[in-house]
């Protein structure tokens, strides 16, 4: 699991804490259950108004992907098509079925079934690359969605600091409690910036990097298997792999391979 989302928002918000303490405040001002169920609600359901019921329901698997999804190294799904370009070309396409059952990633396991089971190449790139474009737009409904709670969070706090400046006015006769309720009703500007910026457009930009990571390894996998299909060396499957990588992966998976032929 990459924790760099939980990580960044733990931190952000234990900044926002202790720079609460060191003005002289305490944690518990802005923790007003009001004016989060406000901002947290109001941005839920003003982003579900803006798209359909779908779009809402789809929020807990992409927050949860945005923060417990795990990355892995590109070099390590490129090894495991060399692999299996390696063993094509010794025993043929055909001796592939018994070791796609093995292969965990999805995309690459359903590109080899398709290539074993004698898919036309021109059709298996189209096939393959129909399920990149389409994987693309189901991510961008996820990023949409709390990118919006991101813009709408400020605004929406806006209203919640309106609503209790209202209050303030209603209560005049009572100055005791002015400074206090005045205080209270700029929590909800508080949370609705805060959470905007240090929650929802960061958690929705880490889902798009997420996605173009996915798609970089989908288009890996596409030009492997086609490679593989065509029964290329596995040299030249390896070369033209790692051109693919990003420029520091590519160095490491450069440096691994040169580690392996000297070995």
């Amino acid at each position: 699991m990459d924790i760099a989302s939980i990580l960044g928002i733990v931190i952000g918000m234990a900044i926002v804490f202790t720079v609460q303490i060191l003005e002289g405040g305490t944690p518990t001002s802005i923790l007003l259950l009001p004016a989060m169920l406000l901002v947290f609600g109001g941005s839920f359901c003003a982003a579900m108004a803006g798209g359909v019921l779908k779009d809402a329901k789809g929020f807990g698997l992409s927050l949860k992907k945005a923060l417990t999804a795990k990355v892995t190294p590109s070099t390590e799904l490129l090894d495991s098509v060399v692999k299996l370009a390696e063993r094509a070309r010794r025993e043929g396409l055909l001796a592939l079925e018994d070791a796609v059952k093995t292969v965990e990633h999805p995309f690459l396991k359903r590109g080899l079934q398709l290539a074993i089971d004698g898919t036309d190449p021109d059709e298996l790139h189209d096939i393959l690359h129909a399920e990149v474009t389409a994987k693309k737009k189901a991510d961008k409904t996820g990023v949409k969605f709390i990118e919006g709670m991101g813009g709408y969070a400020p605004t929406i706090g806006i209203i919640g600091t309106v609503m209790g400046l209202v209050h303030v006015l209603e209560n005049l006769d009572q100055p005791e409690t002015l400074g206090h309720s005045i205080a209270a009703a700029f929590v909800a500007t508080l949370w609705g910036v805060l959470s905007s910026n240090m929650m929802f457009l960061p958690l929705g930009a880490r889902l798009g990097r997420l996605s173009a990571i996915e798609a970089e390894e989908m288009e890996l996998v596409i030009d492997g298997v086609l490679a593989i299909q065509a029964g290329s060396n596995p040299r030249l499957v390896a070369q033209k792999l790692r051109s693919l990588l990003p420029p520091d992966e590519m160095k490491k998976a450069e440096a691994a391979a040169s580690t392996k032929k000297a070995a």
